[in-house]
């Protein structure tokens, strides 16, 4: 019987993410983590003769947050046009997992339509030696561009 090698564990700083804004891309080498994920909504049912509740897919929602080293004025030029005018911006977010010692290769995912719900407008903190800032968002559909193979196994 095989096992799962060590090395084929994914490194969570071997990977890159970038955001398409307006046919612009940055790449977010300030990123300390990003985390995307799909909530399955669900509505619930009775029926006779059954006691118990029963439940059904209904839908989905996007959400994540990524905290971020305080090195960017980008998000909070999103938030501040957003504030001043009106206009909202919807942008892509690209992540990718390669840790170049595991034999599963990469992953490729495309977060389509990000909207931020938050930005940090300003920070001070005595306290941090570093300043970061934890920003939610939503997102609307989502790609794998790119999946993981099969490892080797032990």
């Amino acid at each position: 019987m095989g096992f799962f090698r060590a090395k084929d564990a994914i490194s969570g700083q071997e990977g890159k993410a970038y955001a398409i804004i307006n046919g612009n891309v940055e790449e977010m080498f300030y990123a300390k983590k990003i985390e995307a994920k799909a909530d399955k909504k669900k509505s619930s049912m009775k029926s006779l003769g059954h006691r118990g509740e029963q439940h059904k897919a209904a839908g989905w929602a996007g959400t994540g947050t990524m905290t971020i080293y305080y090195a960017t004025t980008l998000f909070r030029k999103l938030m501040l046009e957003y504030i001043k005018t009106g206009k909202d911006t919807y942008f892509d977010m690209q992540v990718i997992n390669e840790d170049p010692t595991s034999s599963i290769g990469k992953q490729t995912t495309l977060l389509k339509f990000v909207n931020l719900d938050e930005a940090f407008m300003a920070k001070l903190d005595v306290d941090s030696e570093y300043l970061d800032e934890e920003v939610s968002f939503t997102y609307e559909d989502v790609d794998i561009l790119d999946s993981f193979g099969k490892p080797i196994l032990g």
